[in-house]
């Protein structure tokens, strides 16, 4: 099993990415909370991978802290909780914000993530509560590299991929459209800051 990739990142759209391994390109998929943290096209990354194999498919996601990944495997264990969804939590909420939530059992905090009604928000707290219960008071929260790289690409080009990696979350195209819509100075914001802000629900 593959549990950690070190190489080049050739490729990077939302949550998609591609690392190139000594010539051998990985595809992998990350949470939010990850992407927001990679360098730069073509510099080296190291991420820690969490395998899933299928009948029809060997999947990679990939997590730039090991405790993503492990709240990563604490979600796919619930009931009703698989890949995708695990990773639109993640990308809504952070490591210790999802500590937080389940310690207030907040259900206002999960239904903002697309797939997660209140019936399900609701179970899925009170099964994460005693998981969490080990977690608290534990992890410094990542915190994202600062945006020093200026725009290259029109906004609309930002947008467009704001609109694109939401709908990879699990949001229906025209929540998706709408959460980016919403979100205020579109123009002066790269994809990413539209994709945090969205998942925010912030304008």
């Amino acid at each position: 099993m593959i549990g950690r990739l070190h190489g080049i990142l050739a490729e990077k759209q939302p949550p998609h990415l591609l690392i190139d391994v000594n010539g051998v390109g990985y595809a992998v998929e990350v949470p939010m909370s990850t992407y927001y943290q990679l360098p730069a096209i073509d510099e080296k990354v190291i991420l820690h991978i969490h395998q899933v194999v299928r009948e029809d498919a060997h999947l990679l996601y990939g997590f730039y802290e090991k405790k993503e990944r492990e709240l990563f495997r604490e979600l796919i264990r619930l009931n009703g909780v698989g890949p995708k969804l695990a990773l639109a939590l993640m990308s809504t909420l952070s490591v210790n914000e999802m500590i937080e939530t389940v310690r207030q059992q907040n259900t206002a905090a999960l239904v903002k993530v697309p797939g997660v009604g209140k019936k399900t928000a609701e179970r899925l707290l009170i099964e994460l509560r005693d998981r969490f219960k080990a977690w608290e008071g534990g992890t410094e929260a990542a915190t994202p590299l600062s945006a020093e790289v200026a725009m290259t690409n029109p906004a609309s080009n930002a947008e467009m991929d704001a609109v694109s990696a939401l709908i990879a979350l699990g949001y229906k195209p025209q929540e998706a459209s709408r959460a980016v819509a919403a979100v205020e100075n579109k123009d002066e914001l790269t994809s990413e800051e539209l994709i945090r802000r969205a998942l925010k629900g912030k304008g």
